[in-house]
């Protein structure tokens, strides 16, 4: 595993964003604190705070140097995918030289925070020894200073997040066309459906589309969102034509990416007509048909 260099340079300006003031640290480490958690300040719009490990952060095996890290908290109202980049130093502070010990990466990397990993820090701060040494200036009277600067790198790019949802809510789109025998227009569509956030609707031709001699009738599957040029949609779904008497329903299957060039996907043979108008069949009762699309798999892009 390659370990970042980290640069210690002293200055004389005090950290920009937070310091914490330690009296009697030596009655902090008797309380057997493992970690010691500071106040919150914000920072580029974002929620920070500070941790010390006055012994070292045992979790990674560390005893023998002081741990600090920077944390970003309060994010349980970020959304779904939030990323937040950051560079940052740690101080402590020289009181005899009034210098400010500055501790960062040598390259000063810019650190990624994110719901997987919200703390980033420096387990090897600075050694035990050097810390207590009384020439050193960081620990006199038994009160020391700990500080942080953070800088906030805003990520001005676009982001696209994709979901593939299975079932969805109010998956079922049926349309109810009362007095069907009526219908003289080549074609008709439906009312509006939304599913997750999609708008659809359902296209019939009552007569077919198609131009062979069995005359069938037609039946698709519109997307009303595809009219961008960059939008893209998948559907799984299932077209059924209702049996209102038997239950014996004609049902076809598809999936299809709808776009903007290809806005509607469906049969243009979905049945014989022959077989919508028989009355034996339970296609059409009371002049009335029903016809229906179930989603099975939607895409989502937010």
């Amino acid at each position: 595993m390659c370990i970042a260099a980290i640069r210690r340079t002293p200055r004389h300006f005090r950290p920009t964003h937070y310091l914490l003031i330690i009296q009697s640290y030596s009655l902090l480490v008797q309380t057997g604190v493992d970690k010691y958690e500071a106040g919150v300040f914000e920072v580029g719009g974002h929620k920070w705070r500070l941790s010390l490990y006055p012994q070292g952060n045992q979790k990674m095996n560390v005893n023998d140097h002081i741990s600090l890290s920077l944390e970003i908290v309060d994010t349980e109202e970020y959304p779904l995918g939030w990323e937040v980049n950051a560079s940052f130093k740690l101080f402590v502070y020289d009181k005899i030289r009034d210098k400010f010990l500055t501790v960062q990466d040598a390259d000063g990397g810019i650190k990624r925070f994110h719901d997987m990993k919200t703390e980033w820090e420096f387990t090897k701060f600075l050694t035990l020894d050097c810390f207590r040494l009384p020439c050193s200036g960081y620990l006199v009277n038994d009160c020391c200073v700990f500080g942080v600067e953070v800088f906030v790198h805003e990520c001005k790019g676009k982001r696209e997040i994709l979901s593939m949802i299975k079932e969805p809510a109010n998956r079922f789109m049926i349309w109810k066309i009362d007095k069907f025998s009526t219908l003289n227009k080549l074609a008709y569509s439906s009312q509006m459906f939304t599913v997750e956030d999609s708008k659809w609707r359902l296209m019939i031709y009552p007569k077919g589309i198609s131009y062979g001699e069995v005359k069938a009738f037609s039946f698709f599957l519109y997307s009303v969102d595809c009219v961008q040029p960059d939008s893209k949609i998948y559907a799984e779904f299932k077209m059924r034509v209702k049996d209102q008497c038997n239950f014996k329903h004609v049902e076809k299957a598809g999936k299809h990416w709808f776009s903007t060039s290809s806005s509607d996907w469906g049969y243009s043979q979905f049945m014989p007509l022959t077989d919508l108008l028989d009355p034996c069949q339970g296609f059409l009762v009371n002049d009335t048909l029903i016809v229906e699309v179930e989603i099975i798999v939607i895409s989502n892009v937010k």
